[in-house]
C-alpha cells in the first residue's frame, strides 16, 4: 500500500545515465569496424550494423526507465576526434585523404595512413580509456556537421527518445588538446565558441530540453584564472541559446572551485559522490546548492565493477535531499560508463557469491532504477534490495580469499631498505657494460610479437581442452624459434621471446597470481577497436608458482645474444584490474610487487639477467589534483623498487611506459632506479625529447623511434630523425632504439620491415656518431 505521502514523491527525483559502453555485449562493435578496416564491410554495411548497435544500447536504457539517456555518446572511434572533425580540427597532413568528415580522413587521423602520421593518443584522465588528441593552431575551426543534432533526431524518430545530447565542453576540449601556447589559448577559445554557440542554437530550436556538456578539467588543479575564463566561455554559451537547458557534467574526483562552479549560467551541476564523495559532500554541506539548478548525484561507481552498498547509497541520497530539493535531483553513475562491462549475464563460471558482488553497466542501471524506485514509491519497497546487497559485500568481507594472514603480515613488515638496490646506478652500469659488451645505441623491443589469428586459434584449442599442454607448448615454442630466428636476421642486439603464450600484459599474470579472478566477456574499450579484458582483484595477492620462466629459458637456449625476460609491474597490474575496494590501493600494490620479486629472483635464479617489468600504466594512477601526486608517487615508485631490489649488480633491470605527460614526474622516472627505461614518443613527434633539454637524466633510456599503433611503415630517414633529436639531448651512451611499445598487434610484414628498418637506421646513426 502507497502512502498519500509517497504519492506525493511520484515522479520527483529522476534518473540520468552519463555514457554507455560502445563495444555491445559480445563485441560487436569491434568486430564491425575491424571488418570494415579489413575491407569485408562495405561502408553503407558498415553504416547500417554502427545504427543496429547504437539503437539497441538506446532501447536497453530506455527499458531500464532511465529519465535522462545521453546521445551522441556513440562514436566509431573516439569522442574526442569526433569532437576535433565535427569542428573542422583536421592537421594539414590529412587533407588529402578525403572529404573533412568523410570515413577515410576520420579513421586516418586516428591509425594513420600511407602519407601521414596518424594523430597522437593518450589517456582520458587517470583511466586506461586512450583518446585521440585534437590538434589545435594549425587549422582554423570550423563546424562541419553537427553530430549530437543527429543523434537526437534519430533517437527520437526511430525508438521516441527525448536524449540528452553529449558534448565535450570547450575548455575540456581545448585543455586536452596540443599545438597552442598559453598565450594562443584565449585566441583558441573565441574561435571554437562560436561553433559551441551554433551546436547548441540548432540543438535549442530543434526542442532539445537537456543538453550535457561534459568538463572533467573542472576537477582536476586548474587556477583562479582559468576558473574566470570558464565563466565567460558559460556566459556566451547561455546567451546564445537561453532556452536549452544545459548540464555542466564533472566526474573522476571533486571540483576544485566549488563556489564559482555552482554558479555558472547553466540549468544543472553533476557531481561525482563516489571518487569525489568527502569533499564535494563537505562542498555541498558547507555551502549549500543553489536552489535553480539540478544536482546531477554520481552515486553509482562508474569506474569499478563491484556491487553498490545500496544502504550505504540509499543514506548518502538521504542527506543529499535534506540539502536539495528532489525535484532537483537527477541519481546517475559518477561517470560515463564507457569504462566497466557491458553486463554480468555471461560470468555463470565465477562463484556464486563473487558473481553477485559484480555489476556492470546494465547492473549499475538497474541499481540506479532501484534507488529511484525507493525515492518513488518509498524504502519499503527497495529494503529487500538493500538488504541482499549488504549481505552479499558483508560476506565477501570475510571470505577466505581476503583474509590471507601471510599476505598481509608479508607487507605489514615492509620497510624501507626492501625499496633499494644494493649498489648505485653508476656502480651497477659499470658492471653490467663488462657483462654485456653492447654496441652504442642498442637495439631491442619492447615485449611482444604478432599474435596471428593461428596463435589465438592454438590458445583457444588449448583452453577448450582439444589440445593438450605438451601440444600448446609445442607449438608456443614453435613461434619463439621463428621469432627468435626473425630478430637473428634482422639484426637486433638484444631479444625478446615474443609473448605468445599471453594474452593481455597484465591478465596472463593475474591468471597464474592468487587473489584475480577472470570474466569470461568483461570486455571494456581501450584505444579504438582495442578491447582488454581486467582482471579483478577480488581478494589477498600472492605467488603461486613461477609464470615466465620456462619460455624466457626456452627462448635463451635457442641464441647467443641476450633475452629479456619479461614482467608487467605491480602499478601497471593495479591500475589496469578492477580492484578490490577494502582495502586502500596502496597496499594492495605492495601485495603484487611482493608476489612478482619472486618471480624476477626465479628469472634471475634460472640464469635470465636482463629483466623487464613494465610500467607502461604507472601514471595512470596519478590523482587529478596535483596536492596528492607527491604521495602517490612514492609508494607506486616504492612499489615498483619493491619488485626489483633483490637481483644481483650485474642484472639489468628494464621498464617500459606508454604514452604520457612524462615531463610532469620525470623525477619519479628517474626515481624507480630501473637500468634502462624505454618510452613511448613517436605520436607525440618527438616532443618529450624536449623535456630532456629542461630534466637532466643520468640513467639509460630508449625513446620509441616508431609507432606501433599505426599499420604504416616508417622509413628509415624518418627514425634517423627520431634518433637525432634525441641525440641531442642524451649521450650515445645512454640511448637504446626500440619501438614504442609492444608488436602484437601488428601484422608480420609490417612488423619486420620497420625492424629492418629501424635497425638500418641505428647502423646509419651510429657510423656518424
Amino acid at each position: 500500500m502507497i502512502s498519500s505521502r509517497e504519492v506525493r514523491r511520484l515522479g520527483r527525483v529522476k534518473s540520468s545515465n552519463l555514457g554507455y559502453p560502445r563495444i555491445g555485449e559480445n563485441r560487436e562493435w569491434k568486430k564491425t569496424l575491424e571488418a570494415f578496416w579489413a575491407g569485408k564491410r562495405e561502408e553503407t554495411d558498415f553504416f547500417q550494423q554502427m545504427e543496429q548497435i547504437r539503437l539497441y544500447h538506446l532501447k536497453k536504457q530506455q527499458e531500464k526507465g532511465i529519465d535522462y539517456i545521453p546521445v551522441s555518446d556513440f562514436t566509431f572511434y573516439d569522442h574526442m576526434l569526433d569532437m576535433a572533425v565535427m569542428l573542422g580540427i583536421i592537421p594539414e597532413r590529412f587533407r588529402n585523404e578525403g572529404e573533412a568528415d568523410s570515413l577515410q580522413t576520420y579513421f586516418a587521423m586516428a591509425r594513420g595512413s600511407k602519407s601521414a602520421v596518424a594523430c597522437e593518443m593518450t589517456k582520458w584522465f587517470n583511466t586506461n580509456y586512450h583518446y585521440i588528441v585534437p590538434e589545435l593552431g594549425e587549422v582554423t575551426p570550423r563546424l562541419t556537421v553537427n553530430k549530437p543534432l543527429i543523434a537526437y533526431r534519430e533517437a527520437k524518430e526511430k525508438l521516441g527518445i527525448e536524449g540528452k545530447p553529449v558534448l565535450v565542453g570547450p575548455y575540456t576540449f581545448v585543455k586536452l588538446s596540443k599545438g597552442y601556447t598559453a598565450s594562443e589559448l584565449p585566441d583558441l577559445i573565441l574561435q571554437l565558441v562560436p561553433l559551441y554557440e551554433q551546436i547548441l542554437q540548432e540543438l535549442e530550436q530543434e526542442g532539445v530540453e537537456w543538453v550535457q556538456l561534459d568538463e572533467p578539467i573542472l576537477v582536476t588543479s586548474i587556477t583562479k584564472k582559468e576558473m574566470e575564463t570558464i565563466v565567460h566561455i558559460y556566459q556566451q554559451l547561455h546567451e546564445a541559446a537561453p532556452k536549452l537547458k544545459m548540464m555542466l557534467q564533472t566526474y573522476f574526483d571533486s571540483v576544485e572551485h566549488y563556489s564559482e562552479v555552482v554558479t555558472l549560467p547553466v540549468q544543472g551541476i553533476g557531481l561525482d559522490f563516489v571518487h569525489g564523495l568527502e569533499q564535494n559532500l563537505r562542498f555541498l554541506t558547507e555551502h549549500g546548492f543553489p536552489q535553480d539548478k539540478v544536482l546531477g548525484v554520481g552515486a553509482i561507481d562508474g569506474r569499478n565493477v563491484w556491487r553498490s552498498h545500496l544502504p550505504n547509497k540509499w543514506h548518502l541520497l538521504q542527506r543529499i535531499t535534506r540539502i536539495v530539493p528532489e525535484d532537483r535531483v537527477w541519481i546517475q553513475p559518477s561517470s560515463s560508463l564507457l569504462h566497466v562491462p557491458v553486463n554480468v549475464h555471461e560470468e555463470t563460471h565465477l562463484d556464486s557469491l563473487f558473481e553477485e558482488a559484480l555489476a556492470f553497466a546494465d547492473e549499475k542501471l538497474d541499481e540506479l532504477s532501484c534507488l529511484i524506485k525507493g525515492f518513488r514509491y518509498g524504502e519499503s519497497m527497495i529494503a529487500d534490495e538493500m538488504i541482499k546487497s549488504q549481505k552479499i559485500l558483508e560476506q565477501m568481507a570475510l571470505s577466505s580469499a581476503r583474509n590471507r594472514s601471510v599476505v598481509h603480515e608479508a607487507v605489514a613488515k615492509v620497510e624501507n631498505a626492501d625499496f633499494n638496490r644494493s649498489a648505485p646506478f653508476e656502480q651497477r652500469r659499470e658492471k653490467q657494460q663488462q657483462v654485456w659488451n653492447l654496441p652504442l645505441l642498442p637495439t631491442t623491443t619492447i615485449g611482444s610479437f604478432p599474435q596471428t589469428s593461428e596463435i589465438r586459434q592454438a590458445r583457444q584449442k588449448w583452453r577448450k581442452g582439444e589440445w593438450t599442454a605438451e601440444q600448446y607448448d609445442q607449438f608456443i615454442q614453435k613461434e619463439i624459434k621463428k621469432w627468435i630466428s626473425i630478430q637473428e636476421e634482422i639484426g637486433l642486439d638484444v631479444l625478446v621471446h615474443g609473448e605468445f603464450e599471453r594474452t593481455d600484459m597484465v591478465e596472463f599474470f593475474g591468471e597464474k597470481l592468487g587473489g584475480f579472478a577472470f570474466t569470461k566477456n568483461g570486455w571494456v574499450q581501450s584505444y579504438g577497436s582495442r578491447c582488454v579484458k581486467p582482471p579483478i582483484i577480488y581478494g589477498d595477492v600472492e605467488f603461486l608458482q613461477p609464470m615466465t620462466v620456462k619460455e624466457s629459458l626456452y627462448a635463451q637456449s635457442l641464441t647467443t645474444k641476450p633475452v629479456k625476460g619479461m614482467l608487467t609491474g605491480p602499478m601497471t597490474i593495479l591500475n589496469w584490474s578492477f580492484v578490490r575496494d577494502d582495502l586502500s590501493r596502496q597496499e594492495v600494490a605492495f601485495q603484487i610487487a611482493l608476489a612478482l620479486r619472486q618471480e624476477v629472483e626465479a628469472l634471475e635464479n634460472a640464469g635470465i639477467k636482463m629483466i623487464q617489468v613494465d610500467e607502461p600504466a604507472l601514471r595512470e594512477g596519478l590523482p587529478l589534483k596535483k596536492s596528492a601526486w607527491n604521495n602517490y608517487l612514492e609508494w607506486a615508485v616504492n612499489a615498483f623498487r619493491l619488485t626489483t631490489s633483490t637481483v644481483q649488480d650485474t642484472t639489468q633491470i628494464h621498464t617500459h611506459m606508454c604514452y604520457c605527460e612524462f615531463h610532469d614526474f620525470i623525477d619519479s622516472i628517474s626515481q624507480l632506479d630501473a637500468d634502462v627505461i624505454s618510452l613511448e614518443t613517436s605520436r607525440s613527434h618527438g616532443e618529450l625529447i624536449s623535456t630532456f633539454y629542461d630534466h637532466a637524466y643520468n640513467k639509460e633510456i630508449g625513446l620509441g623511434v616508431y609507432d606501433i599503433h599505426s599499420p604504416r611503415v616508417p622509413s628509415v630517414q624518418e627514425m634517423v630523425s627520431t634518433i637525432e633529436r634525441g641525440l641531442e639531448v642524451l649521450a650515445p651512451a645512454q640511448f637504446w632504439i626500440n619501438p614504442d611499445c609492444g608488436l602484437k598487434t601488428r601484422g608480420m610484414e609490417e612488423t619486420i620491415s620497420s625492424l629492418q628498418n629501424m635497425v638500418e637506421a641505428t647502423h646509419f646513426t651510429r657510423q656518424r656518431i
